[in-house]
């Protein structure tokens, strides 16, 4: 693609643009050089022309505000004495900070939140004017904390606190003529981008199976991440295969025009964009916001980066708070350089380190930092707590993953035992694989648990459902959620009526429901035009309800569209669908009673920004199960972390990855998992694990050789004795069987008589879909392991559900993008 060559098919073209520094031309923004002086980190990379600057609105937040002079009350100044009164001396230097920048460098369970919000507050509460404060977090559920403890401090309605991608739809929703794009966007989630993707795939007549969409997806992201489109992207080198990927980002760009939709990597990439090449709305939005705080300022991108430079770039008024040894999403483009060289972009900052640990206890803290201390990218701080010294933190070790997650599961309920409630504890683990062990403990021992899987409801079929009748409704070009409901509920629409209608659309230059409504027949479509005419109408006389609060909107569109009748009527087949309907609903209420005259676009913005840690809910009768990376700003009195095995913490990539293994960052990773641990921390690893359908000799994880002995309490396979078992005194792991050969889950030999397991056996689970040579397409239902069999039972087409034994059932598990996505099961 030429520099000169539209990006996204109508969207403005992008160029790379030659800036002169000392060090040479400089194309790339990510490659920018660090400097005191107030430079733009997108300028280099890339050039935005091709449209009418629009002149900034001024409405939630972004616009102008006009400052009143106002003296400080005795009131007020009472409150301010107050705020600082429980404070140690480091947390009283960021809060009394007032101009410059400033870097609070913030350990685990430091107090990071109290700082930052009481600075905000007193920000706003000593100004000689009214001013507001922007707060940029990564979580909904941080941003939420922040705002109700400013709440409690009289001041929330002068601090607007958010996501970077909420702040980022908002601000491109309000100066969408400026960003060159249309205000009623779609966000898409993750599974409409990977259809997308796939879409581009296919465009480029290329095989899904010679280039993964999950693959192809990763690629762009990560080049939107370091801001680059494609032209910049095909020029970071010139081979066949990268060409190949340069044509589907290309296409890629070019469907998502076609729709008007964005994907997460767009809110960060366009938002850096208009910033930079709109110099009065980015003053208007400084003028606003004299005082920008960037937490969790280690997990920034290029784009996050370029955005709080932007934000801050005259007054230079950024407050980072954050933690590098806490750097864990590198893989989705985090670069840390963004914190350890915050100095050297500041050089005027002022550092302050919260080292004192106020959530665990000295051991857990002496365990961790001295795994952390092994990492050379770091800035040196020493974790200490007035907490008491605890217990030793204990490192178990089983035959298998069986064994392994029965030990979790009998502790747990010994410490239920002992007066621990469940929600106080929590499971984490590197993979989500690995959970399937952990949960079949748990339900033998009849624990009731949850999985931080937030996603994962608004993924399901029934929501997806009526979420794409909303994207319609907001968005009539976005053709992947009205091809999904237009024969959902089923009305005759097949998907050769299908085919035909995109084809005369695409023939006329016009979205599919654009086609719809201007063609005065659609004989094209034979019998089924009449069919497709009322879809048509029925889109029509939902407009009504655009400007419909939430609550209203959804439950409207249930039952005008028959979706209440299919999923929740008598008829219905299964009732969770119904269940989750009414789930839906009230988190429309839910939202609508906390954001005032807030509309069905703001809810619906709000779902497609929904993260896994946003789901965690104190349950007070269930264990929590969570990925390491989604434990990321929680704590647990009792935390069990397993799998730490060499090869799954760290984890190691196959070798057809393009990504290698960061051990420093793994590392990081465990030590988040560590450090959310309050009073008891257990660490297990098993000798033989199922991967990919075998059952694998595993060794200890490397990082436990960085464990101090003195601190650590090792159990082997007899409950509750001590001894090294393949850890020598500190810690080391030996090679004793490392390599050796393939063994039962039970540890012995595979017998022939048993058959084998399918060879992604970590990928199946509930709703899995599958195929059968003889019974054809069918779905996963139930799915249980014995210590000799796996059992599972599966509905196919034909309405029936087959158990079979899975080491000698046929049947082969089926990717959902490859079948018609509406199969169901009753």
């Amino acid at each position: 693609m030429r520099s000169g060559d539209s990006w996204g098919g109508g969207a403005p073209a992008f160029q790379p643009v030659m800036q002169c520094h000392p060090t040479g031309p400089v194309l790339a923004a990510a490659n920018l050089p660090r400097t005191s002086t107030p430079i733009i980190p997108v300028g280099a990379a890339l050039h935005l022309r091709g449209h009418r600057t629009a002149k900034p609105r001024s409405l939630d937040g972004f616009g102008p505000l006009r400052y009143t002079r106002r003296p400080m009350s005795a009131e007020t100044q009472t409150l301010d004495e107050t705020m600082l009164a429980d404070l140690t001396d480091p947390q009283r230097q960021a809060v009394l900070h007032r101009d410059g920048p400033l870097l609070v460098l913030a350990g685990a369970g430091s107090g990071k939140t109290r700082v930052i919000t009481r600075r905000a507050a007193r920000l706003v509460l000593t100004a000689g004017r009214r001013i507001d404060v922007l707060a940029v977090t990564f979580t909904n559920k941080a941003a939420d904390e922040m705002t109700q403890r400013l709440a409690a401090l009289g001041v929330a309605e002068r601090l607007h606190a958010c996501t970077f991608h909420s702040f980022c739809a908002r601000l491109l929703r309000l100066h969408a003529g400026a960003a060159g794009i249309e205000p009623n966007f779609t966000i898409l989630d993750r599974d409409d981008r990977r259809k997308a993707v796939q879409q581009a795939i296919e465009a480029c007549a290329a095989s899904t199976s010679n280039y993964p969409p999950a693959a192809i997806e990763m690629r762009i992201s990560r080049a939107k991440n370091a801001l680059k489109g494609p032209a910049e992207f095909a020029a970071e080198r010139d081979d066949w295969q990268h060409r190949q990927v340069v044509q589907f980002y290309e296409q890629y760009e070019k469907l998502l025009s076609h729709q008007n939709a964005l994907d997460f990597d767009d809110l960060l990439l366009r938002t850096a964009l208009l910033l930079r090449d709109h110099e009065r709305l980015r003053d208007e939005i400084e003028d606003r916001y004299p005082y920008v705080l960037i937490d969790e300022y280690q997990d920034t991108n290029a784009a996050q980066y370029a955005i709080a430079r932007l934000l801050t770039l005259r007054r230079r008024n950024l407050c980072a708070t954050g933690d590098p040894d806490q750097s864990i999403y590198g893989w989705r483009g985090a670069d840390i350089a963004n914190i350890l060289s915050f100095e050297r972009d500041y050089p005027e900052a002022v550092v302050v380190r919260l080292e004192q640990n106020y959530r665990s206890t000295q051991r857990i803290l002496s365990v961790a930092g001295a795994l952390i201390s092994a990492n050379a990218r770091r800035k040196d701080k020493s974790l200490w707590t007035h907490n008491a010294e605890g217990e030793p933190v204990r490192v178990i070790e089983r035959e298998d993953a069986s064994g392994e997650a029965d030990w979790i599961a009998h502790d747990i309920v010994d410490r239920l035992a002992d007066g621990a409630a469940p929600c106080e504890i929590a499971v984490f683990y590197r993979m989500n694989a690995q959970s399937r062990a952990i949960e079949e403990a748990l339900l033998r021992y009849g624990l009731a648990y949850q999985i931080a899987r937030g996603t994962e409801f608004y993924a399901r079929k029934e929501i997806k459902d009526v979420l794409a009748y909303l994207r319609v409704m907001l968005n009539p070009r976005d053709e992947i959620a009205l091809l999904r409901i237009i024969n959902t509920p089923p009305r005759g629409i097949g998907e050769t009526t299908v085919d035909r209608l995109r084809a005369a659309a695409a023939a006329q230059g016009l979205t599919v429901l654009d086609y719809l409504l201007a063609a005065p027949d659609l004989a094209a479509l034979g019998r089924s035009g009449p069919k497709v005419r009322a879809f048509a109408e029925l889109l029509t006389s939902l407009n009504d309800l655009v400007e419909a609060a939430p609550a209203h909107g959804v439950e409207q569109v249930l039952r005008r569209t028959g979706l209440l009748a299919l999923y929740a009527g008598e008829e219905a087949a299964d009732a969770s669908a119904g269940q989750n309907l009414q789930e839906l609903q009230n988190a429309a209420a839910e939202f609508e009673s906390h954001h005032a005259e807030s509309s069905l676009r703001d809810w619906l913005e709000h779902t497609s920004l929904v993260g896994d840690i946003d789901a965690v809910k104190d349950e007070r009768g269930m264990v929590t199960l969570m990925t390491l990376h989604a434990a990321k700003g929680l704590e647990f009195p009792l935390v069990y972390i397993s799998g730490l095995e060499d090869g799954i913490l760290p984890m190691r990539r196959d070798g057809t990855s393009q990504f290698e293994t960061d051990d420093e960052e793994e590392r990081r990773l465990l030590f988040v998992g560590m450090t959310r641990a309050m009073t008891r921390l257990s660490l297990s690893c098993a000798r033989h694990r199922m991967l990919q359908g075998r059952s694998e000799r595993r060794n200890p994880s490397p990082f436990l050789r960085n464990l101090p002995q003195a601190e650590v309490e090792w159990l082997r396979d007899a409950e509750g004795s001590r001894g090294s078992s393949r850890f020598s005194a500190d810690g080391s792991g030996d090679s004793t069987g490392a390599g050796g050969g393939t063994a039962s889950a039970g540890g012995g030999t595979a017998s022939a008589g048993r058959g084998e397991l399918p060879p992604d056996i970590e990928e199946w689970g509930i709703g899995t879909l599958v195929t059968d040579p003889r019974y054809g397409l069918g779905q996963v239902v139930s799915l249980y392991r014995s210590a000799s069999q796996t059992h599972v039972v599966v509905q196919f087409t034909d309405g029936a559900r087959r158990a079979m034994i899975l080491e000698f059932a046929p049947l082969q598990r089926v990717d959902p993008y490859d079948v018609d996505t509406t199969f169901d099961v009753d």
